[in-house]
């Protein structure tokens, strides 16, 4: 009977794709142990986590990472896990990565309006941004995507994290034909229709959708909009800040820590000698008492 080899507890558990991280984190002999870095994202329930990082015979080294759970702090405290978040935490490690590595006022990014081209101009926009190396200045920050097991799709959420670290001035190898937007049947891409994602307009389009054909719905549905006070014709100038706040001042806050008013114990305090003297005679009397 042949022999199986064991796959590895990751692909068991069906966590990491070994085929595609062997591609991903494979560096060219001639660069000498240089990082080949990457830009991971993932998905949960509740946020989307952008890091970048490295792989060594160790593990995997994180330089910098980003959460849409800091969003709040910029302004946006509701829709977390949907494109325009997505774009928005892409776009937060950007800023973060560039100014940890002393590159941000070297590489701004795109800071036009998305669905506009550098003339202004609305209509008929193909061209994708793409950082240019700065005179007399390091080379831009270069890696690559590692969407993990998410599908690759046309307008997955995965692309807008890509699109916001583009824009926040990253090197990231890419074309237009996975943003939303592109047609496949056409090969033609709109990037108006992505600049509508990016600022929320699909979202505010659901909603005054929701609005008229189902109220009691659009209540319970979008109940932290309402409390927040978000209406479908304010989420662009919403996002619109977003991007400004995460531009000002992309820097991580560590939480605020205090010290417990009581420290908890978990162990049994250890008896001194005399203690345990004492334990044992009452011990012993309780035992000679039930004689």
């Amino acid at each position: 009977m042949a022999l199986t080899k064991v796959k590895y507890k990751r692909r068991r558990a069906g966590k990491t794709d070994y085929r595609a991280r062997l591609r991903l984190s494979t560096q060219d002999k001639n660069k000498y142990n240089t990082p080949k870095y990457r830009l991971v994202v993932r998905f949960t329930n509740r946020n989307v986590v952008c890091q970048i990082a490295y792989a060594t015979m160790a593990g995997d080294k994180v330089i910098c990472a980003a959460y849409s759970s800091e969003l709040p702090r910029y302004g946006l405290k509701v829709g977390l896990t949907n494109y325009a978040a997505a774009y928005c935490t892409g776009l937060l490690l950007a800023r973060r990565v560039l100014a940890k590595l002393g590159l941000d006022k070297h590489y701004e990014g795109n800071t036009e309006d998305v669905g506009e081209d550098y003339n202004g101009n609305t209509e008929d926009v193909g061209e994708d941004y793409n950082v240019e190396a700065a005179d007399d200045a390091p080379r831009p920050f270069q890696c690559i995507l590692d969407a993990g097991l998410k599908r690759t799709s046309t307008g997955s959420k995965v692309f807008a994290a890509l699109k916001g670290a583009l824009d926040g001035g990253l090197d990231i190898p890419h074309n237009e034909k996975r943003f939303v937007g592109y047609d496949p049947d056409a090969k033609e891409f709109d990037a108006e229709i992505l600049r509508k994602y990016i600022y929320g307009g699909h979202v505010g389009e659901y909603m005054e959708e929701m609005i008229e054909e189902d109220p009691e719905k659009y209540q319970a549905h979008f109940a932290e909009y309402l409390k927040n006070g978000v209406e479908p014709d304010e989420l662009e100038d919403l996002y619109t800040k977003v991007h400004e706040a995460i531009r000002a001042d992309p820097s991580a806050k560590p939480k605020a820590r205090s010290k417990p008013a009581e420290a908890k114990r978990w162990k049994e305090v250890k008896l001194t000698y005399e203690q345990r003297k004492d334990k044992l005679k009452a011990k012993l009397a309780e035992l000679a008492a039930d004689e």
